[in-house]
């Protein structure tokens, strides 16, 4: 068994039916699910059976995702896999900031409640959208976002491949500019302008909102989306700032190379992070983990 990391997933990957294997299957996960449920009523409900417009409103995308998440982690640890360093794409840092102790169960789900309020409130009124940028260096994808008054990069997801944020009305033409250049915009299945400034007053809630829990130092190390390097002191400025700034999530995943990280395990719904890393380190190996045959593959495989 190698040096291991546990990555949590980001907003987008989720599907109608996440996690229901695993509570059928699993007891630690589905134990996860119960307690949530008793926090945020309909929680497991809303995963199992939600439509995929319910599930792609930021405030049910983030609790639901958060509950997967921590049901798949608890379920590899009572399977004997426990990891030395993790992280989270996006919202998947709160699942990382949890599992990692550093706040409790309970409280990193109201956390990830209240963070999904805050940014389907700022996104409300703004006509925008994301996409992901690929085949093109990220040096030419800021180069064309410069030309637009309301377009930025805002997720370094590897080699080749950026996400922009922006107005639907300039991102239209961005689309062809990057076509021109020699790549393509993907658009990316969310309901926000996520990681730009269009999110600095949820941002600003955040902040306001994480004076009233306690967060301490975490039991594994754990790297911050907004540094890409592992969390300091000043964990409420990096949750908060998170929301409003770039994902550097390439520098973080070759950080954790650096340190000796050999085997990188996705947890929540989908292969995207497992296919992000693989194109930036194709010498790791990559898992996931979101139902129970996805588990038990897992386990047989690094154990």
């Amino acid at each position: 068994m190698g040096s291991i990391a546990f990555v949590f997933s980001g907003q987008g990957a989720q599907y109608s039916g996440m996690g229901k294997d695993l509570y059928d299957n699993v007891p630690v996960a589905a134990e996860i699910f119960k307690r949530l449920d008793g926090i945020r009523p309909g929680t497991s409900i809303q995963c199992f059976e939600g439509s995929k417009e319910e599930l792609s409103q930021t405030e049910n995308t983030q609790p639901c995702m958060f509950a997967l998440e921590l049901a798949a982690a608890a379920a590899l640890e009572a399977a004997g896999i426990k990891c030395s360093m993790t992280a989270g794409f996006s919202l998947g840092e709160i699942s990382a900031l949890t599992y990692s102790k550093a706040i409790s169960l309970d409280d990193g789900f109201r956390l990830v409640c209240l963070r999904g309020k805050f940014m389907q409130d700022a996104s409300e009124g703004v006509d925008g959208g994301m996409a992901a940028v690929i085949k093109l260096e990220a040096s030419t994808v800021e180069e064309l976002c410069s030309r637009y008054e309301h377009v930025y990069p805002v997720n370094y997801n590897c080699p080749g491949q950026i996400s922009v944020s922006g107005l639907k009305s300039e991102l239209a033409d961005f689309s062809i500019d990057v076509k021109n250049a020699g790549g393509r915009a993907v658009p990316i299945r969310v309901n926000g302008v996520f990681h730009s400034p269009f999110m600095e007053d949820a941002a600003k809630k955040l902040g306001e909102a994480l004076e009233g829990f306690e967060i301490s130092t975490p039991k594994i190390t754990l790297y911050s989306d907004y540094t890409a390097d592992i969390y300091d002191n000043d964990y409420k400025t990096l949750l908060s700032k998170q929301i409003c700034s770039p994902v550097r999530w390439q520098s973080i995943i070759e950080n954790m190379i650096e340190k000796g990280i050999d085997t990188f395990i996705e947890i929540g719904p989908g292969k995207t992070l497992c296919g992000l890393i693989s194109k930036i380190n194709s010498e790791v190996r990559t898992f996931n983990v979101e139902d129970s045959e996805s588990l038990n593959k897992t386990v047989r495989e690094v154990l």
